[in-house]
């Protein structure tokens, strides 16, 4: 490897953080084949490595990158399998080993799901590939599609929700603002646009009213945009404990659908690889166990408010 246009030869010496100017030269990291995808925690499986970019499918209740308080998450657990640290879930992937220069990489967060949301997402493995996939986010031409399970019906099969959103001062909760509010000069209100489509819809038991199965696509990536959007919108997610008001307020009369966490899965992520201009590459993860459980007692009409 290089550090600065140095060849660094001695594996014993010890090197300061080289930031961007680490180069693995012939000894590169090429691409994991992952196939299906390695489970290597029970929450989280990897489905693509390179010495560019990192895509895991995360399950709920993870965190997706270290916060105060809360050091496990989707890229810790994976910086551990990469160091060895970890082994992976399947018998027949554990007793595989990474090439070393895997242990070189550095993950460094591009994007993220709330904890209590399922899904795909990426991370780079160095500072430009970060720097690469971020530009993707901020001109739109990072896809990212979901799934979520809403309470109501949407008045047309397919729209689009357009609204500036501003966070609370703890950072912990969106609001919507009036366009004119948000052009003022003192707010840090941003907009957020988010595509939906009409997937399923499913008469709740004794005919209580509806769930729709919405697949969503983010234009842009706000703190909670899908679910604040969704509730404005009338549509508000299953299991949301802070914008679906029944969870909150469980005096209300209409008793809400028993279901843990908010009911959204990440499902698809499309994007340029870092290191091929021009070349897209995807990813789908299906659905976790739980949304598969509620969506087949929607089917059966099982499922009804209490």
């Amino acid at each position: 490897m290089s550090v600065k246009g140095v060849v660094i030869r001695k594996p014993q010496q010890l090197l300061g953080d080289p930031g961007s100017t680490l180069e693995l030269l012939d000894r590169r990291a090429t691409t994991l084949d992952c196939g299906s995808g390695w489970q290597i925690h029970p929450r989280v499986s990897l489905l693509y490595l390179d010495s560019a970019l990192a895509v895991v499918n995360k399950g709920p209740g993870l965190i997706s990158v270290p916060a105060p308080n809360a050091e496990l998450s989707a890229l810790s657990i994976l910086a551990d399998f990469l160091a060895g640290r970890l082994k992976a879930q399947d018998r027949n992937i554990a007793g595989k080993s990474l090439p070393p220069a895997y242990r070189r990489l550095h993950l460094l967060p591009v994007h993220r799901l709330d904890q209590y949301t399922s899904g795909v997402f990426c991370m780079g493995c160095n500072s430009a590939a970060r720097g690469h996939l971020i530009e993707q986010l901020k001109v739109h031409t990072m896809r990212r599609e979901y799934v979520a399970y809403v309470e109501g019906r949407p008045k047309t099969p397919k729209g689009t929700w357009r609204q500036w959103l501003e966070l609370s001062e703890d950072q912990m909760r969106q609001r919507i603002v009036p366009e004119t509010t948000a052009g003022g000069s003192h707010s840090k209100a941003q907009e957020a646009v988010t595509h939906y489509e009409v997937i399923s819809e499913y008469r709740l038991a004794g005919g209580s009213g509806f769930v729709t199965k919405l697949r969503l696509q983010l234009e842009t990536g706000r703190k909670h945009q899908i679910r604040i959007q969704a509730a404005h919108a009338g549509l508000p997610l299953l299991g949301d404990r802070t914008y679906h008001q029944a969870y909150r307020e469980r005096s209300l009369l209409q008793k809400p659908i028993d279901f843990p966490r908010q009911a959204l899965h990440a499902e698809l992520l499309s994007l340029e690889h870092p290191d091929h201009p021009g070349e897209r590459m995807s990813w789908r993860a299906e659905l976790p166990k739980d949304l598969r459980q509620l969506e087949a007692a929607l089917r059966a009409n099982r499922v009804g408010t209490n």
